[in-house]
């Protein structure tokens, strides 16, 4: 069951990520939807149904799609907000995807957006209180980065990687984002780095320092969904959806079973959506991939949560260049989380604009040669309590 290759994405449109001092949240969701609605030749009335995609920003938004309807000026249609923590804009796809597959419209726009910059991200006090009560409760002094720092030292010692070792295998994944981040003109950083560089930065949460982390991002991504059969009607090349696939935890992975370096929620979405596009060897067939790298050990971890490396052989992969632009299978092409940035409403959406412009052969100075199929990866939460949405990608329906 699923939804391979009966909706197919015929526009999309991204904004540039960063500090956007001079656009406004409403501003950005403009920015996105005009590029989508050109970039599938449509007029706004043919949207029938949208959600919007945005996690943090209640400040200025508040709790409904309103937002949404009010900056666009969508004719009378129904508008959902939806949010997963960083896995959001996946959760706008998701959902806009899933309403034209089930028949309940013809054509649907997935919007995701954030403004973090202006609201002070990570410093307000109403923003520690996302995690809810219970959490709060359960992790009194959790931060992302400490997060992520202890799920690396568990990593190293689990798979013998000493401190040097590891802290350059890491340090060589942020040095490949910035690479092609510079070659993407709407990157959030876009200089080349060195490891030595990587490995000088100051220290946020050992073996994590400044260039191990994703930045602080401004920005917003959008897609516009249809019917496949009807995809060659707005464009000669659609891309289709060959996979969704969320799963969460269920609490268990933290109390009783987590190893503290894997992922559980990356492996069960990543075995279903492969299940779903009928994908047997993913480092045979896979073309690109785009994952959540809000740290350089999270990206390091789920090549093996995706099945692509051997467990404890992810560093290998990476010394030997195999996700490099121009290795075997390319990962991060447009700088990532690390690079691109991460306004976190929309971030699962811009990994799939990278995507679908790799797909078509679009993507300028990075673009690779011929793929065919790519993967998504979004997470939300933390190592061992988390969202995972896995979707695949393909140029050609089956």
């Amino acid at each position: 069951m699923g939804i391979r290759d009966k909706v197919a994405i015929v526009g999309m449109g991204c904004t540039r990520f960063g500090e956007r001092w001079e656009a406004g949240y409403e501003d950005l969701i403009v920015e996105a939807f005009q590029e989508a609605l050109e970039d599938a030749g449509m007029e706004k009335e043919d949207i029938e149904m949208a959600w919007l995609g945005t996690c943090f920003d209640e400040v200025s938004t508040g709790k409904s799609a309103l937002p949404l309807s009010v900056s666009l000026k969508l004719p009378f249609i129904p508008v959902t907000r939806v949010e997963n923590f960083c896995a959001t804009g996946s959760e706008a796809l998701r959902a806009a995807c899933y309403a034209v597959a089930s028949g309940a419209c013809e054509v649907a726009l997935a919007l995701g957006v954030e403004k973090l910059k202006d609201i002070g991200y990570g410093g307000l006090p109403e923003f520690g209180s996302a995690m809810g009560s219970r959490n709060r409760i359960l992790f009194p002094n959790v931060t992302a980065p400490g997060a992520f720092a202890m799920m690396a030292v568990r990593y190293f010692e689990t798979y013998g990687l000493s401190p040097e070792r590891g802290r350059e295998v890491l340090a060589r994944i942020s040095v490949k984002s910035h690479r092609n981040g510079a070659r993407n003109p709407k990157a959030h950083l876009r200089r080349e780095i060195r490891v030595e560089d990587v490995l000088k930065a100051p220290i946020i949460a050992w073996p994590l320092g400044l260039y191990d982390c994703c930045g602080v991002s401004d920005g917003a991504a959008a897609a516009i969904v249809v019917r496949a059969e009807r995809a060659r009607e707005y464009r000669e090349d659609p891309v289709y959806v060959k996979a969704m696939q969320v799963a969460t935890s269920s609490g268990e992975e933290l109390l009783h079973r987590w190893d503290g370096c894997h992922v559980e929620t990356t492996v069960r979405a990543a075995r279903r959506a492969y299940q779903e596009a009928g994908v047997e060897d993913p480092r045979r067939e896979l073309d690109l991939l785009e994952v959540h790298d809000c740290f350089s050990i999270t990206e390091l971890v789920t090549y093996e949560d995706l099945g692509i490396s051997p467990r404890g052989k992810a560093a290998e992969d990476v010394e030997a260049g195999f996700f490099e632009l121009e290795g075997e299978i390319p990962c991060q092409p447009d700088g990532g989380l690390k690079c691109f940035g991460h306004p976190i409403g929309a971030s699962g959406l811009r990994m799939v604009y990278e995507v679908y412009k790799q797909l078509q052969g679009k993507a300028g100075p990075r673009q690779l040669r011929d793929p065919r199929l790519g993967l998504t990866h979004n997470l939300g939460g933390f190592p061992a309590m988390s969202v995972v949405s896995v979707s695949l990608f393909g140029l050609d329906r089956g």
